[in-house]
């Protein structure tokens, strides 16, 4: 059976969104991040992203990983792009030219979106958008997002999703990159058709099982 390793409040929700869609039965591995615990070496610590059982799965102390049947996987993006492929169905690349722009789409999230995004979902989280200084901050995010952005509002002017005008793997993992700047909503007003794209996604009931489990988990 897939397993899971990593918890829902963290990159380990591209998976676990993706699973909600497909239906897939997996193993959830509750791994926490190491900086969310006083010792994450202390003998009662729970399994942590540096505990020596979890390093065997991956030496890089990251989450999520999975093990699928023996095959040990590390990186989100990649793994969700493996097991829509493995499970085909319509959220999978049709052709090359699909896999190609899923791949690409992925990519373009992890290096031009991500960084920036997820600083503007730090200061929401640390309560600090309504301040001064962190709206400062959250600016000069935005300001970097905005040429992102912009490639991304021409594309969805003109196609409902990023891929097949269908909803796919490329939506998740470009829509969970973006989540990340969702806090700031002038941002995302100023891009109307990333903002109802977003919608969109989000309105799936997929979205909303992982959210939910989210919502719920303690970690």
């Amino acid at each position: 059976m897939l397993k899971i390793y990593g918890v829902h409040k963290s990159r380990a929700t591209r998976l676990y969104w993706l699973a909600a869609e497909l239906d897939l039965a997996y193993e959830k591995i509750p791994v926490i991040q190491a900086y969310k615990l006083a010792d994450p070496l202390a003998a009662d610590a729970p399994l942590n992203t540096r505990s020596p059982a979890f390093l065997a799965i991956n030496p890089m102390g990251a989450i999520p990983s999975i093990d699928d049947d023996g095959l040990k996987l590390h990186e989100s993006l990649a793994i969700t792009l493996y097991l829509a492929k493995k499970h085909g169905g319509p959220l999978a690349p049709q052709d090359l030219a699909e896999d190609a722009l899923m791949m690409q789409w992925s990519l373009f999230a992890a290096t031009e979106i991500e960084s920036n995004a997820l600083k503007i979902s730090q200061l929401n989280a640390a309560e600090r958008l309504s301040t001064k200084t962190g709206a400062q901050e959250a600016d000069v995010h935005a300001r970097l997002l905005r040429r992102p952005f912009g490639v991304l509002e021409q594309h969805f002017a003109a196609h409902a999703y990023a891929v097949g005008d269908r909803f796919t793997v490329g939506d998740i993992n470009l829509a969970e990159v973006v989540r990340y700047a969702q806090p700031l909503t002038s941002l995302m007003d100023a891009h109307p058709h990333v903002r109802d794209w977003l919608a969109r996604c989000q309105d799936r009931p997929g979205f909303k099982t992982m959210w939910q489990a989210r919502l719920d988990e303690k970690e």
